[in-house]
């Protein structure tokens, strides 16, 4: 028995050290042509990098589909489509809100605690880091206002995307660890990070329609395009041929704008998500 355990433990790290190659490989990438190529503001280049740290090839390929300027002068129009818009906002949310949740994990370890506590604490964390640094500090210059503007008006979204996240996080990390056992807990362990990798991929893809809808409805920023000063007056023209088009346009999305109805729908049913999830291996271990 003993032998299978380990045999079976031998072979899960084998595939954690594995993802764990795969994942610094596509983080090297994503890293290199970001500071180097991509025309985006630095939180984003930041927020790339992040994901690809935890979520590996899967984010590799959201950056060069969605995000990676493909020809010189083009991203601003690259980015546009409303889908890759949402994976800009996701990609914010989940790069802020997994950092705390793995620092807060990465403590909490050390500690032994019940796995209930262990979620609260992640969860705090996760929200905590994501808002008060992740959107109202590093979204600062975008968004303009003081500090704390920028906090009363990121709440409702960052608790939205959060909630959603963490409802498929939370069943994934719980069920993971407590079936393999003592090595799932273990950061100093690849089974960890793999589970870890797992959960925030599995956020990501929970939490994407959700930010999808925040973008359409204005309450989220999505993928953005900030060039170096010489480029800035290669595009000018450009910009001022359209400008009565996007003005128009600007206009046209004023439907679209969240209501408090919606608002409150919203978190409402993320809250219900984030209870069942949490509820999930309760029910099944």
């Amino acid at each position: 028995m003993l032998l299978e355990t380990w045999s079976w433990l031998s072979k899960v790290n084998l595939i954690g050290i594995s993802w764990l190659v795969l994942c610094g490989l596509s983080t090297l990438y994503v890293a290199l042509h970001q500071f180097r190529y991509n025309p985006e503001p630095l939180v984003m280049k930041w927020g790339f990098l992040l994901i690809t740290l935890y979520m590996g090839p899967l984010a590799f390929l959201l950056y060069v589909l969605a995000d990676q300027e493909p020809y010189r002068g083009t991203h601003e129009r690259f980015i546009k489509p409303l889908w890759k818009q949402g994976v800009g906002s996701t990609v914010h949310c989940i790069a802020g809100d997994a950092t705390g949740i793995i620092a807060a994990a990465l403590i909490t370890s050390t500690f032994q605690l019940p796995m209930w506590v262990d979620l609260l604490v992640e969860y705090g964390a996760g929200f905590l880091f994501g808002l008060f640094i992740f959107q109202a500090l590093f979204m600062k210059k975008m968004m303009g206002g003081s500090y704390w503007q920028n906090v009363k008006h990121s709440f409702t979204p960052e608790f939205i995307s959060m909630n959603a996240m963490m409802a498929a996080m939370a069943p994934v990390m719980t069920i993971s660890m407590m079936k393999s056992g003592e090595a799932a807990m273990d950061p100093a362990q690849p089974l960890f990070w793999l589970i870890m990798s797992l959960g925030v991929t599995i956020g990501f893809i929970v939490a994407y329609p959700f930010n999808v809808w925040m973008v359409q409805k204005n309450m989220k920023h999505g993928l953005m395009t900030e060039r170096k000063q010489e480029m800035i007056h290669e595009h000018h023209e450009h910009h001022e041929h359209h400008e009565h088009h996007h003005a128009a346009e600007a206009k046209e999305d004023q439907v679209f704008n969240v209501t408090t109805t919606q608002r409150v729908a919203m978190v409402l049913f993320t809250l219900i998500l984030l209870f069942i999830g949490g509820m999930t291996p309760l029910l099944l271990l």
